[in-house]
C-alpha cells in the first residue's frame, strides 16, 4: 500500500467515525497493531478485595478504572470527576492548527466511564491520607481502602500577571493548553498568517504538560505563514526558560537544526512574568545563575556559592503563544501527599516511587499520570505505559504482597515540525531513545511521515477505544 493509498484510507475512517472494530482494522493496516500494546503484562485475575477510589477521570483515572474491573473478580471502584467532558488533550494542538475540528477531541465523560464503576460528580476539598478519606465540594466524605491519585495537574494562570484562563486570546495571547484557547489560537493563527508581524512563543519553568506543545504550535506557525507565501513578512521567536532547548540529546541536534533552517531565533532562561494585552508586550525575566566566591569572615576561607540573578526584559508582539506555570492541584500540597524536598517540590508532585509509582509513605496510594512526581514527561503516551504497571502493583497492596512491576520511565512526546512531518521523541528515564516498532526500524532522529500518520490518525482512536477501556 503506498501512502496516498493509506492516507485515503484513513481519512475515509475519520470521517466515517472510528468505533472499536474499525480502530482494530486501522492497526492492522497501518502495521502499528503492536504499538497499541503496552510492556507485555499479561492480563490476569485476582479476587482481591477492598474498595478503590480513584481522584480523577482523565486519561489515568479512566485507564485505571477499565484495568481494574478487567482484572478484579469483584472490583468495588468508585471514580471521583466533576467533568462532563472527556478530552483528548494531545488534540488541542491539531485545533490549533487548523488539522482537528474542536468536536474532534471530546465524547461525553459517562460514555468513557466503564461499566460498574461508581461515580461520583463532584470535586475533591481534601484527602486524609491517615483517616483514608477523601473530603469532596457537595458530596460530604468518602472513605477508602485504596487511592488511587490521577487528578492531573493545575494550570496556574494566576502566575502570569495580566492574564486569566477567561481573558485568552485579548491582544492576540493565547495559549494550546486550554480547549477554548486552541480555538482562538487557530482564528488567530490564520489571521497572522495574512497580516504577519513578529510571533514569540514560550514556555515555562515549571514541569508542565506535554512540553513539546510551545515547540509544535511554533514551528506548524512558521510552515503555515510558508503555505500562505507569507513567511518573509513574519518574524519567529522562541523564549525557554530552561538552559537548553529540548533535554533529550539523541533528539535535541535535529530539532535546533530545524529552528535554524527556519530561521526561528531561540532564547535560552527566558521566564514569562506578565502580558500586556492592550499594548502587545511580554514581559519576561532572565534568570541565570552564576558561581561566586564568598569570604568567611571569621576562617577567611572562599567558599563557591550559586547566586541567581535576575533580570527584567521586555518584548513587543503581534502574535502571542504563552505556557503558563503548572503545578499538582492545590488538594495535594494541602493534603501533604506531595515531594517536600528536591526539584518536584515546588509545584507538590505527588511522591511516590519512579519505579513502582506507590507513594513513598502510604502503602495504599499509587499516583500516576501527570499529578506524578517522577522524573519523565507528562504525556498521554507515558500514562498508557504507566496504567498496567500501577494496576498491577495496586493488585499486589491489595494480596498484601509487595509491588513489584518496574516503570523505566518511557515517555513519548510527537514534535510535530511542520505538517505532514514529526520528530517523534521516545525516551526513558535516562534519556535513552527508546523507539517503538515499527520505529525501531527507522532513524528517528529525523523527521518521518509515518509518525504524522501515527499522530494525527491512530493515537486519537487509540486513547478513546484502547486506552480508556484498557486495551492499550
Amino acid at each position: 500500500m503506498n501512502n496516498n493509498e493509506l492516507k485515503e484510507r484513513l481519512e475515509l475512517l475519520e470521517k466515517a467515525g472510528m468505533d472499536r472494530r474499525h480502530f482494530l482494522k486501522l492497526m492492522g493496516m497501518t502495521g502499528m497493531l503492536t504499538v497499541a500494546g503496552t510492556s507485555q503484562i499479561k492480563a490476569f485475575s485476582s479476587n482481591a478485595k477492598g474498595k478503590i477510589v480513584i481522584i480523577g477521570g482523565g486519561a489515568a483515572g479512566i485507564s485505571m478504572a477499565a484495568r481494574l474491573m478487567n482484572w478484579l473478580d469483584e472490583p468495588d471502584v468508585t471514580l471521583i470527576d466533576p467533568s462532563e467532558l472527556q478530552y483528548y488533550q494531545p488534540g488541542f494542538t491539531l485545533i490549533a492548527s487548523g488539522v482537528y475540528q474542536p468536536e474532534d477531541v471530546y465524547k461525553k465523560q459517562e460514555a468513557c466511564i466503564p461499566s460498574g464503576v461508581k461515580w461520583i460528580k463532584d470535586s475533591v476539598a481534601a484527602v486524609d491520607p491517615v483517616k483514608n478519606e477523601i473530603r469532596t465540594q457537595t458530596n460530604g466524605v468518602v472513605a477508602y481502602d485504596f487511592l488511587v491519585l490521577t487528578p492531573g495537574l493545575q494550570i496556574n494562570w494566576n502566575l502570569v500577571e495580566g492574564m486569566t484562563q477567561e481573558t485568552l486570546g485579548q491582544g492576540n495571547a493565547h495559549c494550546i493548553y486550554d480547549f477554548e484557547g486552541a480555538k482562538r489560537t487557530w482564528a488567530a493563527l490564520q489571521e497572522f498568517g495574512k497580516k504577519g508581524g513578529r510571533g514569540i512563543f514560550t514556555d515555562t519553568y515549571t514541569k508542565h504538560k506535554c512540553g513539546g506543545a510551545p515547540k509544535k504550535i511554533c514551528l506548524l506557525t512558521e510552515h503555515y505563514t510558508r503555505q500562505q507565501n507569507t513567511r518573509d513578512k513574519v518574524k519567529l521567536d522562541y523564549f525557554t526558560a530552561a538552559h537548553e532547548l529540548y533535554d533529550v540529546k539523541y533528539y535535541t541536534t535535529r530539532l535546533e537544526e530545524i529552528y535554524k533552517e527556519r530561521n526561528v531565533s531561540i532564547t535560552l532562561n527566558y521566564r514569562v512574568k506578565g502580558i500586556d494585552t492592550s499594548a502587545k508586550k511580554v514581559f519576561f525575566n532572565k534568570v541565570e545563575k552564576v558561581e561566586k566566591e564568598v569570604k568567611d569572615e571569621q576562617t577567611g576561607k572562599l567558599t563557591k556559592v550559586e547566586e541567581k540573578i535576575v533580570t527584567p526584559y521586555t518584548e513587543d508582539y503581534d502574535f502571542l503563544h504563552f505556557t503558563p506555570p503548572m503545578s499538582a492541584p492545590d488538594f495535594v500540597r494541602d493534603s501533604g501527599l506531595g515531594w517536600t524536598e528536591g526539584k518536584l517540590a515546588a509545584e507538590a508532585w505527588v511522591m511516590v516511587d519512579k519505579e513502582t509509582l506507590v507513594h513513598k509513605t502510604y502503602n495504599n496510594i499509587v499516583s500516576l499520570g501527570d499529578v506524578a512526581g517522577i522524573p519523565t514527561s507528562k504525556t498521554s503516551a507515558a500514562v498508557r505505559m504507566q496504567v498496567p504497571l500501577a494496576a498491577k502493583n495496586l493488585i499486589s497492596l491489595m494480596e498484601g504482597k509487595e509491588p513489584v512491576e518496574k516503570y523505566d520511565g518511557y515517555a513519548a512526546c510527537p514534535i510535530i515540525t511542520e505538517y505532514g512531518k514529526v520528530l517523534l521523541c521516545e525516551f526513558d528515564y535516562d534519556k535513552n531513545p527508546k523507539p517503538s516498532v515499527p520505529f525501531n526500524f527507522m532513524d528517528m532522529s529525523q523527521e518521518q511521515w509515518l509518525a504524522w500518520v501515527l499522530k494525527v490518525y491512530i493515537l486519537k482512536p487509540m486513547y478513546f477505544y484502547g486506552m480508556l477501556n484498557g486495551y492499550a
